[in-house]
């Protein structure tokens, strides 16, 4: 968490942003800068959603959905880095191989379109399409069910480090008590 918590931008600097002068005071709201159990998983799903819907901009989406459900806008923005210029590839093979899954193109159909044309001109067009329309089907279907997982592992992840800051805390405490009622 602290690592999360040095690396976000700060509110000052988002609000500095130029593309976000227009709304900066929205931005800077402390609530949507707050670590919260309810916070966490929407900016989680919201940086999800924006991250595989959109190549270009994530950013800017994410911390724009994130103001009307008072999502973590940090968070949010840096979950979007899941799909950046280095593992972009493999999301689109990825998003292809799901997409292809959903479409199920078959080799009947595209022979019967190669069979129609004389030169293979056709043919690319046909291949174009298949492997655009299933990348493109893959990146929704991405973006629709990655940040139910995102959210539920978010409140899953909250719930283990309170709850292990909380054992900490009690041990502390016992043992404080321990001390006190030894020494009297």
């Amino acid at each position: 968490m602290d690592v999360i918590r040095k690396n976000t931008p700060t509110r000052e600097g988002m609000a500095a942003n130029k593309y976000l002068a227009p709304i900066a005071h929205r931005f800077l709201s402390p609530e949507l800068w707050r670590f919260t159990r309810r916070s966490v998983p929407r900016g989680v799903a919201l940086g999800l959603f924006a991250a595989f819907i959109v190549p270009i901009g994530q950013i800017f989406l994410a911390a724009f959905l994130a103001l009307p459900s008072r999502a973590n806008v940090p968070l949010a923005a840096l979950v979007t880095f899941i799909t950046n210029p280095f593992t972009l590839p493999f999301w689109m093979v990825v998003a292809n191989r799901i997409g292809e899954f959903f479409l199920r193109f078959d080799a009947a159909s595209a022979s019967l379109a190669s069979a129609t044309a004389d030169d293979g001109t056709w043919a690319v067009l046909m291949l174009i399409y298949e492997v655009g329309a299933a990348t493109l089907l893959g990146c929704v279907v991405l973006a629709l069910v990655t940040p139910v997982i995102g959210y539920f592992i978010s409140v899953w992840v909250w719930r283990a480090v309170v709850s292990r800051k909380r054992a900490r805390r009690l041990k502390a405490m016992v043992g404080r008590l321990d001390q006190r009622l030894g020494t009297q």
